[in-house]
């Protein structure tokens, strides 16, 4: 599944009627101020891009922005040079 909406997929989260559809802008400023408050290393894009494609490639994928199995948008989680694949199963990157 692709990170691009199906026209089957609601936009809104199951939970609340907050849209789950983020624009890239809002995935930046988001982890701006995340890393305000929890300064750590990134990814280079190269990195960030191959993180990304595996996500894009996860059926646990929802929504296009958001891993089932942890809930982060993962364009903010690929970015992070600490983080990995959440993946129970077998951990993407």
């Amino acid at each position: 599944m692709s990170r691009s909406a199906s026209a089957s997929e609601p936009s809104a989260c199951k939970a609340c009627s907050t849209s789950v559809r983020i624009p890239r802008r809002e995935v930046e400023r988001i982890l701006h101020e995340f890393l305000r408050e929890h300064p750590q290393e990134l990814v280079d894009d190269a990195t960030c891009a191959c993180r990304l494609a595996a996500c894009d490639r996860c059926a646990d994928l929802q929504y296009g922005t958001t891993c089932r199995h942890c809930g982060c948008l993962v364009a903010v989680r690929a970015r992070l040079a600490a983080k990995h694949c959440p993946s129970p199963a077998a951990a993407a990157w």
